[in-house]
């Protein structure tokens, strides 16, 4: 039996909701490659809070975290559906980690929707989100995509979106399809690792590129968790979009695979 794959989608700017590049045809051609799953569960990096907790409504608000983008980005809107049995189950399997049930306060952002918008677009698959916990280190959030790994094997699709190169203070406006040199260094060695040895994502801690690829650990966190997922399960990483834009974001994204 085929499972359903866990992806990271470097996601970039809310506008790619909007546009069609050769990173947003990646995310449709991907969605394609594999049989539709009964549900996902999100990772995003704009739910990052002090706390581990995974929506568990019916229905799901569609949050527009971000401003300064034209209304037609503010008004888009994405009714999928929630799954508080899914939540549940995603609850109990991590154990005795914690993860709380969020019934009210968070639903679906940008970071989950721009990417589905383009891999699912009539908002189809039930989808829950799984907050990013701040206060925990690289290695909690590894450990706890491993723990998800079991879900791949029941048709449920693992989603983490972020971006391994993320520094909007450095970001270059003109710079559309390259990046920095220490961005493209960063970048390289992330795909290095990943593609050979995922388990030890924490060296990339000690790149010299670290500090300014990731000033803050939100966007890079996503990345975690399927790393945990491919060396719980030695599963094989590819590659399915690759590469810096606007000098300081990387929209590299990786497939991982496991063994039937």
């Amino acid at each position: 039996m085929s499972l359903t794959p866990a992806l990271f989608v470097g996601h970039g700017s809310p506008m790619n909701t909007l546009e069609t590049n050769r990173f947003t045809t990646a995310w449709s051609e991907m969605a394609a490659s594999f049989p539709k799953p009964r549900a996902i569960v999100a990772i995003s990096a704009h739910w990052y809070v002090a706390t581990t907790a995974v929506t568990s409504m019916e229905h799901p608000r569609v949050i527009h975290d971000f401003s300064g983008f034209p209304q037609e980005l503010s008004s888009f809107d994405y009714p999928v559906a929630g799954s508080p049995e899914l939540a549940r189950q995603l609850a109990d399997l991590v154990q005795p980690d914690v993860v709380a049930l969020d019934d009210s306060s968070w639903g679906i952002d940008h970071g989950t929707w721009s990417v589905l918008a383009h891999m699912y677009p009539h908002a189809d698959v039930p989808v829950v989100q799984l907050a990013i916990d701040a206060t925990r280190p690289l290695e909690y959030h590894m450990d706890l995509g491993a723990k998800l790994a079991p879900l791949m094997s029941e048709g449920v699709l693992i989603l983490a979106s972020g971006n391994v190169v993320h520094n909007l203070r450095q970001v270059a406006w003109d710079g559309e399809g390259r990046g920095y040199d220490w961005a493209q260094r960063f970048d390289d060695d992330a795909h290095r690792l990943m593609s050979n040895d995922p388990a030890n994502l924490r060296e990339l801690r000690a790149s010299a590129d670290y500090d300014l690829a990731v000033p803050t650990p939100d966007h890079f966190l996503p990345l975690a968790y399927v790393a945990g997922v491919a060396s719980a399960t030695k599963a094989s990483v590819s590659t399915f979009a690759q590469g810096c834009t606007m000098g300081s974001l990387s929209m590299t994204s990786y497939r991982i695979d496991a063994n039937d």
